[in-house]
């Protein structure tokens, strides 16, 4: 039982982590990060469904995500080749962030029911410089934080990502409202500065172990040392199906909300700046939860809460378009939804071996990424022969087996993976 020297101890540190530069500089990097997602995703989904596209091709769109799944392939590069400019790190987060800027607001040029395939061209460039970015920025994290401070780093920087979220998502969906998707597009664009000016002011991050000397080490040292793992299949297995259900049901969300004809204004100003509210809280309850109780527990909390939130999206659609339930639902979703994300990124941060950072952690956000893109590919013809009730339980049954996972997981922490996964303070 801990003494209240010893509480007030591990909270003060705790308060003086969170703010610190550390942590700002976690902030703006994570709202780099988090800005692209969804100018491919639900922003320019609810564009392509109001210029009439099928929602089978608006659901089939989610293939051009395949970057996000497939970025351990060149992932090496970014761990062996240092920029001349910035360091190691810093240059290629200058690189990926001035390259976002001009894909993203490129897209303003286009009208999906005339450039279709323009389009899906544009968005494979985005989704694969936003992936290029985030192997970056998740090496960044792992080498700039010391083990202690991965919960609360990762915490802040799903915050900052789900702020970059809601600037492409609720702004996005008013500049459009009263103005037009190409000014939307364009301003969308010039938000990508804000991960340039934090990059300028970033620190370079320093290791204690040696980069790669080869092309040779650096492609197939990552992959050998992660297979030669005990319980490495089983960890690949829970990255795999943890937030399975919860990603196939956030594809079809705004398919699922125009449906249920919620207007844009709605959707900006409830479902996503009321819901950013408690996904901020979510975030930071989870970084306090997994800096007292460690990772391990964290996940199997917010694993069991996601569930009960993609319940919620049944409910709504037996219930309809109803205010209440729409803004209960919504804040349950991002609650728990900031809660479990921060658990998952921290563990999969926590598993890499600083010597192979970039690579070792694009391939376990790879694997994460799978269920989004793959599942998420036809969850457009899975909603409609289920209908949307059915297609969201289905969805929440889907969660199931990840959460079985987690008691193996528990024991290889207490012997073979690092000691922050079962820390408590």
């Amino acid at each position: 039982m801990n003494t209240p020297n010893q509480s007030s101890s591990w909270l003060g540190n705790f308060l003086t982590l969170l703010f610190g530069p550390k942590m700002l500089v976690m902030l703006l990097t994570g709202f780099s990060a988090g800005l692209p997602l969804l100018l491919t995703g639900s922003t320019l989904q609810r564009w392509m469904a109001e210029e009439g596209l099928e929602l089978s091709t608006i659901g089939f769109f989610g293939l051009v995500g395949l970057p996000y799944t497939l970025k351990f392939l060149w992932a090496p590069f970014m761990d062996k080749i240092v920029p001349p400019f910035g360091g190691r790190r810093r240059g290629w987060m200058l690189i990926t962030q001035l390259t976002l800027m001009m894909s993203i607001a490129s897209l303003a040029l286009t009208k999906p029911s005339v450039h279709l395939t323009t389009i899906v061209l544009i968005s494979i460039l985005i989704t694969f410089f936003s992936a290029s970015q985030d192997i970056v920025l998740d090496a960044y994290r792992r080498e700039h934080l010391r083990d202690e401070e991965l919960g609360i780093g990762s915490s802040i920087f799903v915050n900052g990502y789900r702020i970059g979220n809601l600037i492409s998502g609720a702004l996005a969906l008013l500049l459009a409202d009263f103005l037009s998707w190409s000014t939307a597009y364009i301003v969308m664009g010039l938000f990508m500065s804000v991960g340039i000016v934090a990059t300028f002011f970033a620190p370079e991050p320093t290791i204690d172990s040696s980069p790669p000397i080869s092309f040779q080490e650096a492609f197939t040292e990552p992959f050998l040392e992660f297979c030669q793992r005990p319980g490495w299949l089983t960890i690949l297995l829970f990255i795999l199906l943890y937030k399975i259900g919860d990603s196939m049901a956030s594809a079809m969300l705004s398919p699922f909300l125009e449906e249920l004809e919620v207007s844009k204004s709605t959707v900006a100003g409830i479902v996503k700046t009321f819901g950013f509210a408690a996904t901020i809280a979510g975030g930071f309850i989870a970084g306090l939860v997994v800096y007292r109780w460690g990772i391990i527990s964290s996940l199997f909390i917010f694993g069991l809460l996601q569930m009960i939130s993609t319940v919620g999206f049944a409910v709504l659609a037996i219930v309809g378009n109803h205010l209440p339930t729409l803004t209960a639902v919504i804040a349950l979703e991002n609650l728990t939804g900031g809660m479990g994300t921060t658990a998952f990124v921290a563990f999969m941060a926590s598993l890499t071996d600083k010597r192979f950072t970039a690579t070792q952690y694009a391939l376990l956000t790879s694997v994460m990424g799978i269920p989004r893109v793959l599942a998420g590919s036809v969850t457009g013809v899975l909603a409609t022969w289920l209908g949307w009730p059915g297609f969201f339980i289905v969805c929440t049954l889907l969660a199931i087996p990840g959460l079985l996972l987690i008691a193996k997981l528990r024991r290889l922490s207490n012997t073979h993976t690092p000691q922050l996964i079962s820390q408590t303070h």
